[in-house]
């Protein structure tokens, strides 16, 4: 049957075991989900999550009468609300592999899950964030929403741009990430800006006037999952996962800079974020990722000889913007190394 994995597709090497280690496997993926406003699932409940946060007290410039008590202010609360989405996929192996193969493939099946149920929340967070409405550019692209003048590499001034604009609308630190346990808890960082790029934008950022790689952080400075380095108050963590938008700058290509074919641009988002601009449902704790196994040799009314094994996952997800002015993304080209 299509999509099976069958004795002919698996060499021979070791002995079949079954141990799932998705989420150990899933972790080293995961630098963005860490950063979002976290809110577990949990059970039995709707299939809507809803974030709520306090709405901040306006300014008072009216001096206090001598005796006189004023009115109390009102705490005020704002939900925001998202719906979840399940998802998932399997992989189904015959007991032919099992009793005859030496491959620990239900074990290599359960980790390759693991790393596809993180690169598949890692995506779709990405595109939530990729998706905002506060955008700059580098080279000549003027035109919000249009990439096509993009045609230079990142420089500090551009990061100053994004940062003022960040403080300018009172974005926060980070001064926390979600840890690395299974669990949902959170550890310390030093207070920062974050930003997140793909991997090719790795020469440019190393390249920015004040860059500091995390080699020369002091020893007291936690180094975060992904992180290269910082430059001034802003720490750059950089994945492949991240994608990035072929051939969609300038269609004349300064020398030196990467395009597809040696035509058109091609054009690397920045997501600078700062404390709790978007909200996501982590891939931690029990019921956020369902991983199942199970050994061929096993009957069931679907499976009257135990031909088929198989290994599953399925999660929960969601994840949104919750304040566009505490995020900006830039649209950059990268050099052509």
């Amino acid at each position: 049957m299509a999509g099976f994995t069958t004795y002919s597709d698996i060499g021979q090497r070791t002995t079949v075991w079954a141990e799932v280690e998705m989420l150990s496997h899933a972790e080293p993926i995961l630098v963005l989900e860490r950063w979002g406003l976290t809110k577990p699932l949990p059970r039995n409940k709707a299939e809507t999550v809803k974030f709520r946060r306090p709405i901040p007290f306006a300014v008072t410039t009216v001096a206090l009468t001598e005796g006189v008590t004023p009115p109390p202010q009102g705490m005020r609360y704002e939900d925001v609300q998202v719906t979840m989405a399940q998802y998932g996929a399997h992989v189904v192996i015959t007991d032919r592999v099992a009793d005859l193969n030496e491959d620990p493939v239900l074990k290599d099946a359960a980790k390759l899950c693991g790393e596809q149920a993180a690169e598949t929340k890692e995506n779709i967070i990405w595109g939530v964030l990729r998706g905002g409405t506060n955008v700059a550019y580098t080279g000549t692209a003027t035109t919000r929403g249009s990439t096509t003048g993009v045609d230079t590499v990142l420089t500090t001034s551009d990061q100053r741009g994004i940062t003022r604009s960040l403080k300018r609308q009172r974005a926060k630190y980070h001064t926390s990430m979600l840890s690395g346990s299974p669990n949902y808890s959170s550890e310390p960082v030093d207070s920062s800006f974050i930003a997140f790029a793909h991997t090719d934008c790795e020469s440019d950022i190393r390249n920015m006037a004040g860059f500091v790689p995390r080699e020369r952080y002091g020893q007291a400075t936690k180094i975060v999952p992904g992180e290269i380095g910082k430059v001034e108050d802003v720490r750059y963590i950089i994945s492949p996962v991240l994608e990035f938008l072929a051939a969609a700058g300038n269609t004349t290509v300064p020398t030196g800079i990467k395009s597809d074919g040696d035509s058109i641009v091609d054009v690397y988002p920045i997501v600078y974020l700062g404390k709790e601009a978007f909200g996501n449902v982590p891939l931690k704790g029990a019921g956020a990722l369902s991983p199942q196994v199970q050994n061929p040799g096993q009957r069931s009314p679907s499976d009257p000889l135990g031909q088929r094994g198989y290994v599953s996952w399925k999660m929960w997800f969601a994840c949104l913007r919750l304040n566009e002015a505490w995020m900006q993304r830039l649209e950059t080209a990268v050099s052509d190394l």
